[in-house]
């Protein structure tokens, strides 16, 4: 089990920035080892970890590979890495390397060095050394992220798939001038992902000087199926069958999402607003993809329009 960020700075896997740094100033000054001489080894060990927790969830792109991979995914030497083990962002991104920042360097951007400290307003000499000394690049601004929809089967997100996108975008040649550029963004489908889920591109917009280019996200959306319906984990699908087959049972015969055939007796009689329950024949549960959801039947039950007389009669004979 791999380390929980979000456990050790006592937040929701949906903080903001700003309950981040409220977060990490509070335990920051806790558990700095300046302010703990008693117990230095064990306040270094918690410091270490409060920064590197902070240091993970306050930057989207770490955040986004922890949330998928863990801390497993961001120990990887090289973000393109994870995509030989099926890692969604799958291209363009060779030069991204998780490099954790030193400690002392997080507590300097925030305190600036001076400390504050509990002993009569003391200073925490080698966090000033750090604040004092460090020399901040004012960043380009960033242009705002582009999201596309990426429209996905079914099928694509039961059994997950390889999809490539073909993408243009404006990047300076030698002489400063804009110029277009194609490339092929490749993205893994992972078996279960949802509607809604991201898979973002790290500056892959448009470049134009003195501004980072955009990121570009991409967003799953879902095409409609023609018998399944999508119900979080699970998969809905609704049945009809005569009266007759109601009342003296029935064999349904299903294609699944991989392409297996579920052969469904039922002998008991369906009433109205009845349903029967397969368990794991839904979609794959994406962070535990050998496990799935439910397969859910509901049945419609098609009356007769009208029946002769000598049908009322018999039916009266046996039911009556």
């Amino acid at each position: 089990m791999g380390v929980d960020y979000y456990n050790i700075l006592k937040v929701s896997r949906n903080a903001s920035e700003e309950d981040l740094k409220k977060a990490y100033k509070r335990l920051a000054m806790k558990w700095h080892p300046d302010k703990n001489p008693a117990n230095k080894k064990e306040a270094e060990a918690e410091f270490k970890q409060i920064s590197e927790a902070y240091d993970v969830l306050s930057e989207p792109q770490k955040r986004q590979i922890y949330d998928l991979y863990g801390e497993e995914g961001l120990q990887a030497a090289e973000f393109s890495g994870l995509n030989s083990a099926g890692g969604p962002f799958a291209a363009g991104n060779s030069e991204f390397r998780y490099n954790p920042r030193d400690a002392e360097d997080i507590f300097a951007e925030f305190f600036g060095g001076s400390g504050v400290g509990g002993n009569g307003g003391s200073r925490f000499s080698n966090v000033g050394e750090v604040g004092r000394n460090q020399v901040k690049k004012k960043a380009n601004p960033k242009a705002a992220a582009v999201e596309s929809k990426l429209l996905c089967s079914l099928e694509e997100l039961y059994k997950g798939c390889r999809r490539k996108m073909r993408i243009s975008r404006s990047v300076p040649d030698e002489f400063g001038r804009p110029k277009t550029v194609e490339e092929i963004l490749k993205i893994d489908i992972k078996p279960g992902w949802k509607k809604g889920t991201k898979i973002t591109f790290p500056e892959k917009g448009n470049q134009e000087p003195g501004v980072t280019p955009a990121d570009l996200i991409f967003v799953v959306d879902e095409k409609p199926h023609a018998i399944y319906l999508r119900n979080g984990n699970d998969l809905v699908v609704n049945q009809e069958i005569s009266l007759l087959e109601a009342l003296a049972g029935v064999t349904l015969n299903l294609t699944t999402l991989d392409q297996r055939n579920l052969a469904i007796t039922i002998t008991d009689i369906v009433k109205p607003g009845h349903e029967i329950v397969m368990p794991n024949e839904g979609m794959p549960i994406s962070k535990e993809p050998s496990k799935k959801g439910n397969l859910i039947i509901k049945f419609d039950i098609v009356f007769p329009s009208r029946l002769t007389a000598e049908q009322k009669s018999d039916l009266r004979r046996a039911l009556g």
